[in-house]
């Protein structure tokens, strides 16, 4: 039987901790000689943002027992997020997965470049996880990458995945295609097989209408998600590029249990220095949003678009924006009237 306070973590996410190499500013991948180091991943972005706001969270990993490996372990624990769950590798072939990263600016669009296959993460097994780890979080989280990254990776994350669902806990899930990992048909055959077991659903329209070849408007698509399964909650981004340095970004969220489909306004015209990572900063604002108020969607789509839309304004990966910040930002994008040019 589970004790009471097993729980002590609000948030659990599974994925590949990356190493993100950038050269400074606007310049090209294929020509200046210095690279800017950063940590990276999506369900770790998802584990920082929770952090910031509040949130007990962890990440389940696994890394190379070497100097990167510490340097990435340092920089993830200085954000508040828990190590508990990071195993790692001693052998000799030890890797960190790696991704190199260029802004873009119009016309020119940005550019990555992964070097992540046969990684240290790509060895995780599901015989290395602690049976506690299942009844240790309120949520788990994890994406469409982790399942993509290799047959070994997947087997042991749907695998997990269950046995969270098993345990009773929360399970959230964002699709987060990326055609240079794997196909639609593989991702929709493989996503569809563990959807039964998830709780909270992340998937964007396009992805909706070309991974799962779902028609109709975008509340038809998120409604028919949870008629084929026992879906509570699908949250959709609706992201609108008018250039590599100019965004809006919006979100709308369904509610199965209340049939209720919530929104607001747009953040419009964001001035973008970095949008790696504001939509798992979305995830960390919707998952804070949901788990601080016991499922308020309304709050959701409030914390999860103020999150997503200042994070596309600082460089790296993750974000760094706390629970005052977010809540000023949200409280200013209410106000109608005259504001201050400046945060004193």
């Amino acid at each position: 039987m589970e004790e009471k306070n097993s729980r002590n973590f609000d948030l659990l996410t599974l994925g590949q901790v990356l190493l993100r190499l950038s050269p400074p500013d606007n310049d090209r991948l294929s020509r200046g000689d210095t690279f800017i180091k950063q940590v990276g991943g999506a369900e770790l972005n998802v584990a920082v943002g929770a952090a910031l706001l509040g949130l007990h969270t962890g990440v389940i990993s696994k890394l190379p027992s070497h100097d990167i490996g510490s340097f990435m372990k340092g920089k993830i624990r200085s954000f508040g997020v828990s190590d508990d769950y990071f195993l790692y590798d001693h052998s000799p072939d030890a890797r960190v997965g790696i991704y190199y990263y260029e802004n873009g600016a119009y016309p020119r669009k940005p550019k990555v470049i992964y070097d992540r296959s046969h990684s240290s993460f790509f060895s995780l097994n599901i015989d290395e996880i602690p049976k506690q780890v299942y009844t240790a979080s309120r949520c788990f989280h994890t994406t469409g990458i982790t399942l993509a990254l290799s047959q070994q990776v997947r087997e042991t994350a749907i695998e997990m995945l269950k046995r969270f669902k098993e345990a009773g806990t929360l399970v959230s899930f964002d699709v987060n295609f990326r055609g240079n990992l794997w196909t639609g048909d593989q991702a929709r055959a493989c996503i569809e097989e563990i959807l039964p077991y998830v709780d909270i659903f992340f998937c964007s329209e396009d992805t909706a209408r070309l991974t799962f070849l779902k028609t109709g408007t975008a509340r038809e698509m998120m409604k028919s998600f949870t008629k084929e399964y026992p879906i509570s909650i699908v949250a959709s981004t609706q992201r609108v590029v008018h250039s590599p340095k100019r965004h809006t970004f919006g979100s709308l969220i369904y509610d199965a249990a209340k049939d209720a489909y919530y929104e607001e306004e747009p953040y419009r015209n964001i001035e973008v220095v970095d949008r790696i990572g504001s939509g798992d900063a979305y995830i960390s604002g919707t998952l804070y949003g949901l788990l601080s108020s016991g499922g308020d969607c309304a709050r959701a789509v409030a914390y999860g678009n103020a999150a997503s839309a200042v994070k596309n304004t600082i460089p790296g990966d993750l974000p760094t924006s706390n629970l005052e910040e977010i809540e000023r930002i949200i409280e200013a994008h209410k106000e109608t009237g005259a504001q201050s040019e400046m945060d004193r």
